[in-house]
This record gives C-alpha cells, sequence and structure tokens, in this order.
C-alpha cells in the first residue's frame, strides 16, 4: 500500500527551460555575458554541495563570485534568470499527480534544493497547490543520495518507509531510497502515471 508518493523536481516535474526544454543554462552567455565555465568553475564546484545542504546561503555565495566573473550582475538579476529559465513544468504528470491526491494519496516533494528555488517552486511556480508539502535539502541538512535525507523524509511524513513511493530521474536516488525501506521508480522522459493507477494498491 503506497500513501505518499515522494516526487522529485528537476528531471521530473520540472525539465528545463519553458521555451525549449533545454538546460537553464543553454544560452547564458549571450544573454548575460557570463562563461558557463567560469561559473562553473568559481561557484558550483566549490560552493554548490554547501549551499544545497543548507550551509551557506545561495547570495552569500554568488556575491563574491559575480564580483569576480561578472560584475555587471547582481545576484538577484542572476537568480531571477536562472529560476525563470529552469521552470517548465510536466503537466500531464502534475494533473495525474492531482488525481492521485484526489483518490486520497499524499503527494509530497523530495528534491534537492536550496532554500530561495524551493520558495520559488512552491510560491511563484504554484507547486504549492499540487502537493502537500515539501522536504528539500537545504532544509534537512542533507541532501539525495545521502540515507539520512530519506530518514529525515520519511520522520517528517510521519508514516513507515515502505508505504513511500520516490520517482526520481537519477539511478543513485532510487537506488538509496530502496536501501532505506521505500519503494522507488526510476523517472524517464517516458514514464508517465496511468490516470487509472492506484498507487494505493
Amino acid at each position: 500500500m503506497i500513501r505518499a508518493l515522494m516526487v522529485d523536481v528537476d528531471g521530473v516535474l520540472v525539465r528545463g527551460r519553458p521555451s525549449d526544454g533545454e538546460r537553464w543554462s543553454s544560452s547564458i552567455e549571450a544573454d548575460l555575458g557570463l562563461r558557463l565555465a567560469d561559473l562553473q568553475q568559481h561557484f558550483f564546484t566549490p560552493h554548490w554541495e554547501a549551499i544545497i545542504t543548507g550551509q551557506l546561503g545561495l547570495v552569500d555565495a554568488l556575491k563574491p563570485v559575480l564580483q569576480r566573473i561578472a560584475s555587471h550582475l547582481s545576484p538577484h538579476d542572476f537568480i531571477e534568470y536562472w529560476f525563470a529559465h529552469d521552470a517548465l513544468l510536466d503537466r500531464n504528470l502534475i494533473a495525474d499527480l492531482d488525481r492521485q491526491r484526489e483518490q486520497g494519496v499524499k503527494v509530497y516533494l523530495a528534491t534537492n534544493q536550496e532554500h530561495l528555488r524551493a520558495a520559488y517552486l512552491i510560491e511563484e511556480l504554484g507547486l504549492g497547490q499540487h502537493c502537500d508539502g515539501i522536504y528539500y535539502s537545504a532544509a534537512m541538512g542533507c541532501r539525495k543520495p545521502h540515507s539520512r535525507f530519506f530518514e529525515a523524509a520519511a520522520a517528517l511524513s510521519n508514516m513507515p518507509a515502505h508505504e513511500l513511493l520516490l520517482l526520481d530521474d537519477l539511478v543513485e536516488n532510487v537506488s538509496a531510497a530502496r536501501k532505506a525501506g521505500w519503494q522507488a521508480v526510476h523517472w524517464t522522459p517516458d514514464s508517465s502515471l496511468s490516470q487509472d493507477d492506484d498507487c494505493r494498491s
């Protein structure tokens, strides 16, 4: 019996750039005058692990980096561009999740996010209308595929691990969820929840 669906965001509910589904950073150099290689080297590689687990704020990390590699950009402008260009929703999946909720199955987001984007997903993209809550890495201090993420999310849901079903596009997360006692599905672009599926069975 499945009492709750735990749904990953990036690669599952959110599929990239709204205009074409490409990566949010595909045209960042042309749009913002910022080299992706510089962003990777000076921002993501040294800081992302601390940001995604809530040890370092996104804006605090961005300020000195942008001053160094793109002084014409403010953290606000960069974040606004990033979030807006990584916001293509899978409307078919959302509709299926809504049907599951109508049948009594809880739906939670279970995702590696920092605080600002987690709020953006819930409030600006409107995912808060389609789920019962969000369990995200920065709030819990740990990220998938670490076992602590799954233990914490199960505890917060107040449900037994075996009654939780993860939908995730990364095999390592699916494997970790199963090791934690969850049920889990490796989600691909061709995956879908049937309109007639009853996740409680």
